[in-house]
């Protein structure tokens, strides 16, 4: 038993400690995690918990994949994030422009596209923004998983998927109408690129 000990501790040693997992990689494994899960796809204003409120994980909308992701990957929740930014600075919101908002509102300003881009300009987190006509597929290089992209989709808005594997072939985890589905970031190219974002900053 002791030589057995001794062997194992020895192992361990030689192997080195264990490298911890980036939150990008933890972003990206809980948005792998949400394929086969969410099977649809609903738009509808719904009354959420705050915090940590979510409508039934069969459904949600593309937003609803990042919000997941960042609750199981990273123990942080949008919901709380955007509400408190945008009641220090709902002037710097598209709230009001876009929808005719006078206030904030818990269940769907973090379901909102538009309001995500707001909130990960806000903490530094947006690395690049598209010049105008950009293919959906044409981001820079240096894309890594857990990175959070956005689009404006033709003939219906803004969109947001994560990155979850990169290397020959960049694939993205999103929901567009047919619930969370892994495809390749080539998938995008008859849309516009708006944003690439690394979020939490610095990570």
């Amino acid at each position: 038993m002791l030589r057995r000990q001794l062997l194992g501790a020895a192992l361990g040693a030689w192997a080195g400690p264990a490298v911890a997992e980036s939150s990008g990689a933890r972003l990206a494994r809980a948005a792998r995690a949400q394929l086969g899960v969410t099977r649809g796809y609903d738009p509808a204003y719904v009354q959420l918990e705050y915090p940590g409120g979510d409508v039934p994980r069969a459904t949600g909308v593309c937003a609803d994949v990042v919000i997941r992701a960042a609750r199981d990957g990273l123990g942080l929740d949008l919901q709380t994030l955007v509400h408190d930014d945008m009641r220090r600075a709902f002037a710097a919101y598209p709230s009001k422009r876009v929808w005719g908002l006078s206030a904030t509102d818990s269940n769907i300003d973090h379901r909102r596209v538009l309001n995500l881009e707001t909130y990960w300009r806000r903490q530094g987190a947006e690395l690049w923004r598209a010049p105008a006509r950009t293919p959906g597929h044409a981001f820079p290089p240096g894309l890594a998983p857990g990175d959070i992209l956005t689009w404006q989709i033709l003939g219906s808005g803004p969109h947001v998927g994560v990155v979850s594997e990169t290397g020959r072939l960049t694939q993205v985890v999103h929901n567009i109408g047919w619930g969370a589905q892994q495809v390749p970031l080539l998938t995008f190219l008859p849309h516009r690129a708006v944003a690439w974002h690394r979020w939490p900053r610095g990570a």
